[in-house]
């Protein structure tokens, strides 16, 4: 889903200004016609140029990888599908390196691979 910003008139008139998640620009539009908002300006977000520069990613530190194996441990126990745990777990972590990475486990955990060898 694509992030769009927005500005635009409340019912009651007064301005605002938000960001919508959307599959497109007229998904976007209908969700906040349906919030009562009346459109100035639509737009799609801008990426972060510097999103896809490994150096100035933050790193995946050992404390990362114990709570990750501590919880995923915790999860397959009391009897939740791998694909559904790594999931929950890539969607809470802050560290977007590491989420990343767990993001692309679950997918090829998806796709039929072993989980050793999706690590």
């Amino acid at each position: 889903m694509t992030v769009y910003v927005w500005e635009g008139k409340s019912s009651q008139g007064g301005q605002q200004k938000g960001s919508v998640e959307a599959a497109n620009e007229v998904a976007a539009r209908q969700l906040l016609r349906k919030q009562n908002i009346q459109l100035v300006r639509i737009k799609e977000k801008p990426k972060d140029i510097l999103a896809n520069i490994a150096l100035l990613q933050p790193k995946v530190v050992a404390k990362d990888l114990v709570l990750f194996t501590r919880q995923l441990s915790t999860m397959i126990d009391a009897g939740l599908p791998l694909i559904q745990g790594l999931e929950i777990l890539a969607n809470q972590e802050p560290n977007k390196t590491f989420q990343k990475i767990l993001l692309q486990i679950n997918t090829d955990v998806e796709a039929g691979a072993t989980f050793a060898d999706a690590l």
